[in-house]
């Protein structure tokens, strides 16, 4: 199984728009992300996303791009703030998994993952705007590439 960790784009500011969109650059990076995942091969057969309008936008474009019938949903435990819960709902699943969510809860969920809860620090080494792909082996879960979002237009 493969779980593709994906943060949004960036978004406009809450003193703009309280909902929060995505930017034009965020729109960009996530268009740009989203085509160079799908030439890769990313084939999601689920996307999940946080519920929140950026995190949608996002799951939006890799849905288009990657897979336009994959299972699409909101999902619970993908807030900023929470624990990396998610993990309890991947046990057991065979399909590929891509989760559109935010920061600091992805950079949680990537370690905890890949066994690497003990230290907080590496969550600076997971891509603002990007895309990480973890592979669930038979020991557990190892990182197998990931895809960086320009900063600028």
């Amino acid at each position: 199984m493969l779980l593709y960790l994906a943060h949004h784009g960036a978004a406009v500011s809450p003193t703009e728009d309280p909902q929060r969109p995505l930017s034009s650059l965020g729109r960009t990076q996530v268009d740009r992300l989203s085509g160079e995942a799908a030439q890769r091969k990313v084939r999601p057969d689920v996307i999940w996303h946080s519920g929140k309008l950026r995190a949608r936008q996002t799951a939006e474009a890799y849905w288009r791009a990657c897979n336009p019938l994959a299972e699409f949903s909101a999902a619970r435990w993908m807030q900023p703030g929470d624990p990396p819960r998610i993990a309890d709902r991947l046990l057991g699943e065979t399909r590929n998994i891509l989760l559109a969510g935010h920061m600091p809860h992805l950079a949680r969920l990537l370690r905890h993952l890949i066994g690497d809860d003990d230290d907080p620090a590496s969550s600076a080494s997971f891509p603002f705007n990007g895309l990480v792909v973890v592979e669930q082996l038979e020991n557990g879960w190892e990182e197998r590439w990931r895809l960086e979002a320009a900063t600028t237009t």
